[in-house]
């Protein structure tokens, strides 16, 4: 039988076992994988739910305007929704949420209006207050406010909590979830206290967000807000969505240790997870002692990797802000121990460059002059030339050198100095911090990327 149209795709998401990163664990651990779902991600559940529940009270008319403030998940939910219902979408984001986030919001007919992080949730320019002025300035328009819309929550309740219990058969004992709005983990977490009270919820915080110590002593403490880079989770306020008392802990991750378990978990589950997967995962990790071989932990899974191609899957965003473990060009060398890099004049003879690579075993030579590095010498250039002509020998160095190698930074990564290393070019340079030059080969490169 086939489905009337998208929305009737959302839920039913499968439940897969965890085997790699988390075999430190004791227990059983399974991911409620919420890609599943039409949008690639679990806020299609509440948007819809957010949606049907404003139509029902009159909030939302025929041929209206969505308006909703989104980190990009529950604004795909909504857009897809307005397709198919005919409604048109304006959706105000922070500065912060990928790229592909906004863009994906475009490609499904959505307006997108990106406001600035780090302002308080008041201030005109937050995304919050631009929400809520244009639900105010638009005729016909609704602001769905998924912070404060309890049918947020309640489609949990309704469909997630449900799925779960019947896809373990009621044996979960520990619920984990990376939290931000509230829905999601109040939801669920209602849910199962009803089913039984000792099943556990774990929420998730990241550092710079205030819900654990609200959650621990009931005060609203500003001073624990501060910039952070995870996208979708954590609070510099309390949404009504929550009831803390069906939360029996919170834990906080940092911003580096979720990206790497959320590239660790597509790597090494085949799981092609967002951030927030990544922050749930190691949040448990850090709760190991707390866990028996007998208990059966969920951890949601809210979205897809696609949404972050170009924050935590790119290399080059990760070392930016130094998640990324990466050899470097100076690694390699203190590694090595600094050896005297061995150098030839133009004015020298190629007899007295083949006579320096016997003497130290090398294979390449940089040729310097007075102002700097002029050329190269190789092993591989010099045979084929001296194979067509045994007589340059006596030649000066400056009439058979090849092209200069190129010099990097001393503290470039392995993969970029790897990449300049090819057929043509069979070496690189760095200065050091006084001012000497060091050499890296490709034998160089491959002998560190083993160890």
């Amino acid at each position: 039988m086939w489905q009337k149209n998208i929305l009737e795709t959302i839920g039913n998401t499968p439940l897969v076992k965890l085997n790699n990163v988390t075999k430190e664990l004791p227990c059983t651990v399974l991911a409620k994988v919420e890609y599943f779902n039409p949008g690639n991600s679990m806020k299609d559940r509440m948007a819809i739910k957010m949606l049907e529940v404003a139509e029902q009270e009159g909030k939302l008319k025929p041929g209206g305007t969505i308006i909703e403030c989104t980190s990009g998940n529950t604004g795909m939910g909504l857009a897809l929704a307005g397709v198919v219902k005919g409604y048109k979408c304006i959706f105000a984001t922070t500065d912060k949420q990928s790229k592909e986030k906004v863009d994906i919001l475009k490609a499904v007919g959505a307006e997108v209006i990106v406001c600035p992080t780090n302002v308080e949730p008041e201030d005109p320019r937050s995304y919050y207050s631009v929400a809520k002025r244009l639900a105010k300035e638009i005729p016909n328009s609704f602001h769905m406010n998924q912070y404060d819309n309890l049918a947020n929550r309640q489609a949990h309740y309704e469909t997630t909590g449900p799925e779960i219990w019947e896809q373990t058969e009621g044996k979960i004992t520990h619920l984990v979830v990376a939290t931000g709005t509230g829905g999601t983990i109040t939801g669920l977490g209602r849910y199962f206290k009803e089913k039984n009270p000792n099943i556990q919820v774990w929420a998730i915080d990241v550092f710079g967000s205030l819900l654990k110590k609200y959650h621990e002593t009931g005060e609203l403490d500003t001073n624990e807000v501060f910039p952070y880079v995870t996208e979708g989770i954590g609070e510099d306020f309390i949404p009504a969505n929550y009831d803390m008392s069906v939360i029996d802990l919170f834990e906080q991750v940092n911003d580096k240790d979720g990206a790497v378990m959320a590239r660790r978990i597509s790597r090494e589950e085949g799981i092609f997870v967002g951030y927030s997967a990544g922050t749930a995962v190691k949040g448990l990790l850090q709760l190991k002692d707390k866990l028996k071989p007998e208990d059966v932990v969920v951890v949601i899974f809210n979205d897809h990797g696609s949404r972050y191609v170009a924050k935590i899957y790119n290399d080059q965003w990760m070392m930016e802000r130094g998640f990324l473990e990466v050899k470097t060009f100076k690694d390699i060398v203190s590694a090595r121990g600094k050896k005297r890099l061995v150098t030839i004049e133009p004015s020298q003879t190629v007899a007295d460059a083949v006579e320096l690579m016997k003497k130290y075993d090398i294979e390449h030579i940089p040729v310097l002059n007075g102002e700097g590095i002029v050329g190269s010498i190789s092993e591989g250039g010099l045979f084929k030339k001296i194979i067509n002509n045994p007589d340059i020998k006596a030649q000066a160095v400056k009439e058979v050198m090849e092209a200069p190698y190129p010099v990097v930074a001393f503290d470039s990564p392995v993969e970029k100095v790897s990449g300049l290393i090819n057929k043509e070019n069979g070496a690189v340079l760095a200065k050091d911090d006084t001012g000497d030059f060091h050499i890296l080969t490709k034998y160089d490169v491959i002998q560190s990327l083993a160890k």
